[in-house]
């Protein structure tokens, strides 16, 4: 643990001297809290804030919540909603916005492990009332974990993981955006995970969001009724 707050300390220190060169460089800051009631049933809240250069130039924020359902052990179905507000560049929360959002998002995760690596498949379909009108889009994710070290409880306290996501829309272009995830998650206890990551966004000409390369800072924390010890948290690859 000590190692991992080291490691932690130290990128953020490495990372903000090389913002000064890599001006760049984004923050990306997750907060998501999540209440499993049984081994079907859980619901979650997550609030995001996003920064265009590191940790000022803010420019975007986010609240969502939702419903999930496993349906069996390697299928879980979602439904979504939230509020997504993007501002304009230059500054600090900079009016007009680019685009006012409410969004609702029914979703689909597959799950499968081949050996110690969990591979994950996320659908998403996304119905988007924005500031330029009514708007489809639908996402595909497909991603990697590796869990790692000392088990303990019946959980390993470091994972590795890596995902990559493409967008899509029912109009020309048709293509909307490519995001690329590598992170490294610490979990210092059965309820709470700690996560620190590079982002990178392609975006291909939209409007709501900037597309560039975002240091990911993240923080989970999951509430559990009592569940049988088959129902024990296992890592899963974290939103975004």
């Amino acid at each position: 643990m000590k190692i991992f707050y080291t490691t932690f300390v130290g990128i953020l220190l490495s990372i903000k001297t090389l913002s000064a060169q890599i001006d760049d460089l984004g923050s990306w800051n997750i907060v998501n809290l999540k209440y499993t009631s049984n081994e079907n049933w859980s619901v979650f809240g997550e609030a995001q804030l996003r920064s265009l250069k590191f940790y000022h130039n803010f420019h975007y924020y986010e609240y969502k919540g939702g419903i999930n359902y496993k349906v069996q052990k390697n299928v879980q179905l979602t439904l979504g909603a939230g509020s997504y507000q993007t501002y304009r560049e230059g500054g600090d929360f900079v009016l007009p916005k680019n685009n006012n959002e409410f969004r609702i998002w029914p979703q689909v995760v597959l799950f499968q492990s081949i050996g110690n690596i969990k591979i994950e498949q996320r659908y998403r379909a996304e119905l988007r009332w924005t500031s330029n009108g009514y708007r489809n889009r639908f996402r595909y994710r497909l991603g990697a974990s590796y869990p790692f070290g000392k088990e303990r409880n019946e959980y390993k306290p470091y994972q590795i993981s890596v995902s990559n996501e493409l967008f899509f829309t029912d109009k020309e272009p048709y293509f909307e955006r490519n995001r690329l995830l590598f992170a490294i998650n610490h979990k210092p206890s059965k309820i709470t995970t700690l996560q620190i990551g590079y982002l990178h966004q392609f975006d291909y000409k939209i409007n709501d969001e900037t597309g560039r390369a975002f240091l990911v800072v993240g923080f989970y924390y999951e509430l559990f009724r009592k569940l049988s010890s088959k129902s024990e948290p296992k890592y899963e690859l974290k939103d975004n």
